[in-house]
């Protein structure tokens, strides 16, 4: 235990330096009112690291009128998001864009630069332009990694990831250029895939099955990288427990009832919650031991102040733990030490409604309106304002469908309403 402990600690030291010198904000750029448009290829459209993004926004963050879209394409590369940006996503007038592009640019072979360096540039380019120009935050994603064991194609796993990691300096070359955010995804994903497989085995995958499109594990990165891009410091709820006197609570947070050591309490703002067992791939725990998520974005802290024993028993949704005097005092993060908590059931349910949603959002953009845009190919197509009215009354009802998924995804975010105790041990 105390090994893996020890290599949590190097490995999250690792991440944080990777993430941090890769942003450009310092503080949140998203906030109260914004509308985050999540752009990418096939593993934007798995639509894993999209919902935990739209999760963590709207249940985490506390912010109260967020609204998300996820724009991802299977087999997309830049050039064909450049073609669609304006009529697919600039028509829903985001003003904060995501972009993570790079995969299918790389060719899927060594790096080039006359034949990808160059077409990846450009249109890269011209996506940031495009958006930044129309006042749009953009946060620059780099693409991911090729897992090391289960990515068979020729070349190498090793070369295909030199010709991401090349497309990741581009990528933060032209957002250094235009000012705007950048993330570095495929240095997170590579720490955590290398110090993974040191110790959980080969086999045990961060970038899937077929060696590019990451399971739980892998998107989880993939959404620390955003969401450190994004700003945010990681204080979810600060309890303060004076096992003497009062308990105080941080916004999104109400006491119901305290007494000495314990208190009964409501929140509106969740811990991000995990799934899965330590060494499954298909769940998020296993890859917490590799990425300080925790640590810099789920704070769910308790502080307790004069506590009459050397140790004391906290129980926290009916799971119980031990810990020090001093442990308590400094603060203890529930949301990692309790990972089965009184918000996981709800937040599994939550993540199902932003299934649903995000699927509706597949199919709206998939299917119809980025086919809108053939419409003007009819004849007199510039002369019939009926064809034109027909493309505004598609996008009117899909818009209201979308609204209509996204109010019952936020309704779905019920307050919780738990206990905590501290029993001193004598």
């Amino acid at each position: 235990m105390i090994g893996i402990i020890s290599l949590w600690r190097s490995v999250s030291a690792i991440v944080v330096l990777l993430v941090t010198v890769s942003m450009t904000f310092a503080a949140p750029i998203v906030k109260d009112g914004d509308r985050v448009a999540l752009a990418g290829d096939s593993i934007t459209e798995q639509k894993i690291y999209s919902r935990y993004i739209e999760a963590y926004l709207l249940a985490c963050t506390g912010l109260k009128d967020i609204k998300v879209f996820q724009f991802g394409w299977g087999g997309e590369r830049a050039p064909g998001f450049a073609v669609r940006m304006e009529n697919d996503t600039w028509s829903w007038r985001p003003t904060v864009l995501t972009t993570c592009y790079g995969m299918n640019d790389g060719g899927y072979r060594a790096y080039d630069e006359k034949a990808i360096g160059v077409i990846y540039r450009d249109n890269m380019k011209k996506i940031v332009d495009f958006f930044k120009d129309k006042g749009v935050k953009v946060i620059v994603g780099s693409p991911g990694v090729v897992d090391s064991e289960t990515y068979k194609r020729f070349p190498s796993a090793a070369v295909y990831n030199e010709n991401l990691g090349k497309l990741a300096q581009i990528d933060q070359e032209i957002a250094k250029n235009a000012n705007v955010g950048f993330t570095d995804i495929h240095a997170v994903m590579m720490t955590a895939m290398t110090a993974a497989k040191a110790k959980l085995g080969n086999s045990f995958h961060v970038a899937g099955t077929d060696g590019v499109h990451p399971a739980a594990d892998g998107q989880l990165l993939m959404a620390y990288a955003f969401l450190k891009a994004m700003g945010f410091d990681g204080q979810i709820a600060a309890i303060n427990m004076d096992f003497n006197g009062k308990i105080n609570v941080s916004a999104g947070h109400t006491i119901i009832s305290q007494k000495q050591g314990m208190a009964e309490i409501e929140s509106t703002r969740y811990p991000f919650c995990f799934t899965g067992k330590p060494d499954d791939p298909n769940g998020t725990v296993s890859i917490l031991p590799f990425v300080p998520f925790q640590q810099d974005l789920n704070r769910f802290e308790l502080k307790v102040s004069n506590l009459p024993s050397a140790t004391a028993e906290v129980s926290w949704g009916g799971q119980k733990k031990v810990f020090s005097k001093t442990e308590l005092e400094k603060g203890i993060n529930l949301a990692a030490e309790f990972i089965d908590n009184p918000f996981s059931v709800q937040f599994k349910l939550f993540l199902d409604e932003l299934w649903i949603k995000q699927n509706f959002e597949t199919w709206m953009i998939k299917g119809i309106i980025t086919n809108i845009r053939d419409l003007a190919k009819l004849p007199d197509a510039d002369k019939d304002p009926k064809i034109k009215e027909s493309a505004e009354y598609l996008r009117m009802k899909l818009t209201v469908r979308q609204a209509e998924l996204d109010a019952k995804v936020k309704s779905s975010l019920k307050p919780v309403k738990y206990q905590i105790a501290v029993n001193p041990i004598n």
